[in-house]
């Protein structure tokens, strides 16, 4: 389906003719062609159907969709290195500093714990207290992980017949785009349509140091030395994933919180994940913010630091690591030359789009973490990606539903969810229209090994009236992630509480407890259980 013989006007290409129109006929100008036919389509001469700029999860599922209905595509992807020095392969966030190393080092810290819980059950080890892990063992394992990945993602391209250019991107104008290569050469790609999958990369505080010193989620999951006695500095699910493996490893980890923990989710929620960090030996600072990072003569970090009240501090560190934001990747598009204009009136490093994924530019689209107000997460892009390609390429219409997303943090105790916080069900239906299903619950693996169960705990949000419509579900409690995934298709399907209680439980789950919701916040009832099968 060379651009070069197709007529075929895309959604977003097709709306802003129609607006062209309307401007037209409202200033009694008449066009020159019909904007909705095909023959509007003038002699088009372009190298690609498809240029996508950036290499991660939401760019490749888009062109690998493309081609897939007869596109011509190209994908180009480069990746800076981090001020550190860390820098990676094909893939994308995802892949290389994101989701993959996240959960393997989060696996790697629950298989520590599991060797203890084991020992009640039968397990021995001649020395248990000389169980201990070991950094780089971890590390190698999780980047030859990573580096398989990325050589079996060029091969899938290469398969598919896209064509990977791994040079850094930009526009010379809206159908023309330059890729600077390795070498400082640049290659010239026209394309019918551009997609812009850049993604974002972390924030560093404007404070001395920081940069200098500090490391960041770019860098942890490679990190050559152990990183012993670290300080995080945020307290959003990146923060809070890495201090609680670090604190799995064994080392002393601390979280300094500007404000609230993981800001966006549900606030009963988040207090709880962290008070069950607290339980395992993680550290917070509550209310506080760094002043300077600086390095003393044995190489360890001096943290100054100064709280809401005016108290100041400070600790030093092994490893001090940022977790405060990320920036979208747009400074080096030179989106001006293509007339694409950001959020906010060209205030923000995001961009805003419409319900097609088009920005201001008709033939320019965008997906993933560089959207405005969009879920920063890879099934979300990957799934932006493939519809955009199929409407593009295929005459689909489906379009992205961001709403009722479903998400975890891989906290030592996982949290997931699904729709709905109670504060914002409360400010959009007010709080007497809705009611709060909760308990909490009693895993049984936990039995044995005499864990704590004090912050095993969940809760549905519903309407009040009627059938009660689930608005929003959340679960703290092992495998957070799993139990929480297939109750995302039931929310999204009009789950109603009705269904829920009358929806029969697989015995001894986790999950399971969804389905045993029956105490409400309203009633004032203790949601504790006394048994675990009855």
């Amino acid at each position: 389906m060379s651009s070069k013989t197709s007529t075929s006007v895309s959604p977003g290409v097709r709306i802003f003719m129609l607006q062209q129109l309307l401007i037209s006929l409202s200033t009694n100008v008449c066009p020159l062609i019909d904007p909705l036919s095909p023959s509007t389509s003038i002699e088009e001469n372009f190298d690609y159907d498809l240029v996508v700029i950036g290499g991660g999860s939401g760019g490749l599922a888009c062109a690998k969709e493309a081609v897939q209905f007869g596109a011509k595509v190209a994908v180009l992807d480069f990746v800076k290195p981090s001020p550190r020095g860390t820098k990676w392969g094909l893939g994308g966030t995802c892949v290389n500093v994101g989701c993959i190393p996240k959960k393997l080092m989060h696996q790697a810290s629950l298989l520590g714990e599991a060797i203890h819980d084991a020992q009640p059950y039968g397990w021995k080890f001649a020395e248990p207290e000389s169980v201990k892990h070991d950094w780089a063992t971890l590390t190698e394992s999780v980047q030859n992980h990573i580096k398989s990945v990325n050589w079996v993602t060029r091969v899938d391209l290469r398969d598919k017949k896209v064509e990977y250019v791994n040079g850094l991107g930009y526009f010379k104008d809206a159908h023309n785009v330059v890729a600077v290569m390795k070498n400082q050469t640049e290659k010239v790609l026209s394309a019918k349509n551009v997609v812009i999958a850049v993604g974002g990369r972390p924030r560093y505080p404007n404070i001395p140091g920081a940069m200098e010193y500090g490391i960041t989620s770019d860098d942890i999951f490679s990190l050559p030395n152990e990183p012993g006695k670290t300080l995080v500095v945020g307290a959003g699910y990146i923060g809070l994933e890495c201090a609680g493996f670090l604190k799995g490893f064994g080392y002393d980890a601390t979280v300094m919180v500007r404000s609230i923990l993981l800001r966006g989710f549900d606030q009963q929620m988040a207090t709880m994940v962290g008070d069950a960090m607290v339980e395992k030996g993680v550290k917070f600072l509550h209310k506080t913010q760094p002043q300077s990072v600086e390095k003393q003569a044995d190489g360890r970090l001096l943290v100054k630091y100064r709280s809401d009240d005016g108290t100041e501090g400070s600790d030093v560190y092994d490893t001090v690591l940022f977790a405060i934001g990320r920036t979208a990747c747009t400074d080096d598009l030179k989106l001006d030359q293509a007339g694409v204009v950001t959020a906010e009136g060209g205030k923000s490093d995001k961009l805003d789009v419409d319900s097609f994924e088009a920005t201001n530019v008709p033939n320019i689209f965008a997906v993933g973490d560089v959207l405005y107000k969009r879920p920063e997460l890879t099934p979300v892009a990957i799934h932006a990606g493939r519809l955009l390609a199929r409407r593009l390429f295929n005459n689909q219409n489906d379009i992205m539903d961001y709403t009722d997303v479903a998400t975890t943090v891989f906290s030592p105790l996982e949290y997931g969810c699904v729709g709905m916080s109670e504060e914002d069900a409360e400010a959009k239906f007010g709080k007497d229209n809705i009611e709060v299903y909760h308990a909490y619950y009693k895993p049984t693996e936990f039995f044995v090994p005499q864990k704590s169960v004090r912050y095993c705990y969940l809760k549905a949000v519903a309407l009040l009236e009627g059938d009660q419509k689930v608005l929003g579900l959340h679960f703290l409690g092992p495998v957070a992630g799993e139990v929480i995934q297939g109750f995302a298709a039931a929310l999204k399907s009009g789950l109603t509480m009705k269904i829920l209680k009358n929806t029969v439980g697989i015995h001894p789950t986790v999950a399971e407890e969804f389905t045993r919701l029956l105490i409400t916040k309203s009633s004032g009832l203790d949601p504790t259980p006394a048994t675990c099968c009855s």
